[in-house]
């Protein structure tokens, strides 16, 4: 069965809600090598919903003239958090954003619809992506990504002439 066949069954299986007894990856082609971690990535993050709070925007910085550096800023609405009970930390390319509040004990409520939440949001970051800095300024967080160009490498790979080796 070729590639194009497999990907129309499994669009088919996928819509009609059956379940197939093998996976196969949308990176697995022949000439796609050692992408098995690009596709663990897309499938974590495909599985990392946390529902939609808090809200976040991500828009692209345009670059400065000096330096020509692409920037990318994550914002998210975090109002009513302080920057101790927010912590921003970095984990193997995956950005992880928490949130952390407690209740108020001393309080009597008539009324309580400002409730004390916790959250925890992942962004997966390719490679070459780097955490700039992050902000908080008016209950909005704003962290600020690089997005750094890769460096080309072009290498020959010298053929050698394996002595002794059978002919077929």
């Amino acid at each position: 069965m070729g590639l194009e066949c497999r990907s129309k069954l499994l669009k088919v299986a996928y819509f009609e809600g059956l379940s197939l007894m093998t996976r196969m990856g949308s990176l697995s082609h022949p000439l796609l090598l050692g992408f098995e971690e690009i596709e663990r990535l897309i499938d974590r993050a495909g599985k990392g919903s946390d529902g939609g709070y808090p809200p976040y925007n991500i828009e692209r910085i345009a670059p400065s003239e000096p330096d020509r550096i692409e920037l990318l800023r994550i914002t998210l609405a975090v109002a009513g958090f302080t920057r101790d009970q927010l912590e921003v930390t970095l984990e193997d390319n995956q950005l992880v954003i928490r949130g952390r509040q407690e209740d108020d004990k001393a309080r009597e409520y008539l009324h309580r619809g400002i409730a004390a939440r916790q959250f925890q949001r992942t962004f997966v970051l390719a490679d070459g992506i780097e955490v700039r800095n992050a902000d908080l300024n008016n209950g909005l967080l704003e962290i600020d990504l690089v997005k750094l160009e890769p460096e080309r490498l072009v290498r020959r790979i010298e053929i050698g002439n394996a002595k002794g080796a059978s002919v077929r």
